[in-house]
């Protein structure tokens, strides 16, 4: 026979079992409204990403890491030719689009490749910190003190090449220890992109804010996993785009990330792809393109 403790768990409440964050259904929510009357904020989130062309494999490998043995030089320069030459053609289709975006960047590519990062910013897109470089991967039973001083670094490296602070952080798949969301909030960060639970921001009981960046809308999933093309990506995100108009019509504003990865969408044969879809989702009555930062900030203000 159990023991009658064996039910009894401290954190049980409604929703989820834990008291990281409060739970509720978007739909209970006050009807969020965004600057100028828009209905569906845009969110354009890239990962510009250093591979060590050893992988790390602990705690995990990250995805899109060498696969092949050492020296793998097929994979490796497939990564930096999104450095190189994928990630110019992100910055002239957001140009001509409009579109001001947040980059989720290794410190590791303000180190090697500064000039990368100041024409970002020279173009008024978002900085946020992404680990210090792949294999910079968290999860449980990393040491605390390794893992506050990752934060550092990743934070530091960012901070000396553009002269901010990153407010938001992206950690590498997402992936998290039960000590990030205090070691985050610690080192000043504001919002981090991990938890993909929702489509619009929420609180953390320690104040950390959660922007959720689904890797289901990502280019990584729908190209390189699900084997789709660039035409039929642009297509689910204009269907997500309706979808989301129609439903912020009837309780409130609504969010749609899109994650792109210059070394996958930055191709001749896709980039074409994505530019039609930028120029049709940003020239939309419901849209507002916005920085993570910005649609944090805004939706703030109505918390």
């Amino acid at each position: 026979m159990l023991d009658s403790n064996y039910l009894t768990y401290p954190h049980r409440r409604h929703g989820y079992d834990h008291d990281i964050y409060p739970w509720s259904a978007m739909h209970e929510r006050a009807p969020i409204v965004w600057p100028g009357g828009k209905t569906v904020a845009l969110w354009v989130c890239v990962s510009l990403e250093w591979f060590p062309i050893t992988p790390g494999d602990t705690p995990f490998r990250a995805p899109g890491h060498m696969q092949t043995a050492y020296p793998d030089y097929r994979h490796y320069t497939a990564r930096d030719y999104g450095n190189r030459v994928g990630v110019y053609r992100f910055l002239d289709a957001f140009a001509k689009a409009g579109v001001r975006a947040s980059f989720a960047v290794n410190a590791a590519i303000a180190q090697r490749y500064p000039e990368l990062v100041t024409d970002i910013v020279a173009a008024g897109h978002e900085i946020i910190a992404h680990s210090t470089d792949m294999n910079g991967t968290i999860a449980t039973g990393l040491p605390l003190e390794e893992e506050r001083a990752l934060i550092a670094a990743s934070l530091d490296g960012l901070e000396g090449a553009t002269g901010t602070r990153p407010a938001g952080w992206l950690s590498i798949a997402r992936s998290q220890s039960w000590n990030t969301p205090d070691l985050l909030r610690e080192a000043g960060v504001g919002y981090c992109c991990d938890w993909v639970n929702d489509e619009l921001p929420y609180h953390f009981s320690n104040g950390l804010i959660n922007l959720p960046l689904n890797h289901e809308l990502s280019d990584r999933q729908i190209i390189t996993v699900q084997q789709q093309s660039a035409d039929s990506y642009a297509q689910s995100m204009s269907d997500a785009f309706e979808w989301l108009t129609d439903e912020a019509a009837r309780y409130g504003g609504r969010m749609l990330p899109l994650h792109l990865t210059p070394y996958i969408m930055g191709l001749p044969y896709r980039i074409a792809a994505l530019e039609a879809l930028l120029a049709d989702l940003a020239g939309r009555d419901a849209c507002w393109t916005a920085t993570g930062g910005e649609i944090v900030t805004a939706w703030e203000a109505q918390a």
